[in-house]
């Protein structure tokens, strides 16, 4: 028996598509269902999230996830993939091997972060790496009835392997990673490439366009206007031109 998306404490962003806040570090991941396939986005910071979302995606749509797109190799964003067994893994281009994917690096950016040692420890242990990169864009079909979703390596920006999944629709849905936040101001690490950030968020506004529905790695769902602005205030912040 499946529930809604309200009584798993998910929020309908489109129809078949939604998305949840997870806690401490208010982290989204999203969900995409199709006919016979199920895309999750994003997978939280241990495996303790990642056994969650499974739950709860079994939950509301009755299946297996079978696609998960991690939208960059940061902590909070891929521990828990190792729980979607059999998924078929998703990342940019480079994702694999990025410096950030480095067994030393994630541990140590979790706990400094906050996660617990031995949580922390246990997820690195069991890390899974993207199976297929994106190179460019790939259209990704979850079965009949004409659901697909697009795959787009739209980076870099927050950091040099940035994905964005674009699920097109009336509204049109767009995961945008960390490239948008909503609950504070963009965090930029040592992994950043400010010089392209707002190259990025041009690329996102090219997917969605002017009336899809924007969701960030961090906070509420927004809309094209919040992203040309945070845009504007990345190219302020970083010195950077764009067009416009």
């Amino acid at each position: 028996m499946t529930v809604t998306w309200e009584e798993a404490g998910w929020e309908r962003v489109a129809p078949g598509v939604g998305r949840c806040r997870l806690p401490v570090w208010d982290c989204t991941a999203g969900l995409v269902v199709g006919a016979d396939a199920v895309l999750l986005v994003d997978a939280g910071s241990s495996l303790a999230e990642g056994a969650r979302l499974r739950a709860e995606a079994q939950a509301l749509t009755g299946r297996r996830v079978t696609h998960l797109a991690l939208t960059h190799p940061h902590f909070d964003h891929v521990l828990g993939a190792a729980e979607f067994a059999g998924a078929e893994v998703f990342g940019a281009e480079g994702a694999g091997a990025a410096p950030a994917y480095g067994r030393e690096e994630l541990r140590a950016d979790a706990v400094r972060h906050g996660l617990d040692a031995r949580a922390a420890e246990e997820a690195v242990d069991a890390l899974v790496r993207p199976h297929r990169t994106v190179r460019g864009e790939l259209a990704l079909d979850l079965g009949p009835g004409g659901r697909q979703v697009l795959l787009a390596d739209v980076g870099p920006g927050h950091t040099a392997h940035d994905l964005a999944v674009l699920v097109p629709g009336d509204p049109g849905v767009v995961f945008c990673g960390d490239l948008v936040e909503e609950s504070g101001e963009p965090q930029a690490g040592p992994d950043a490439v400010p010089s392209h950030w707002p190259a990025a968020l041009d690329r996102l506004l090219e997917l969605g366009g002017e009336e899809a529905r924007y969701v960030p790695g961090h906070g509420a769902v927004v809309d094209a206007a919040f992203v040309r602005a945070q845009r504007d205030a990345l190219a302020a912040r970083f010195g950077v031109s764009h067009r416009s």
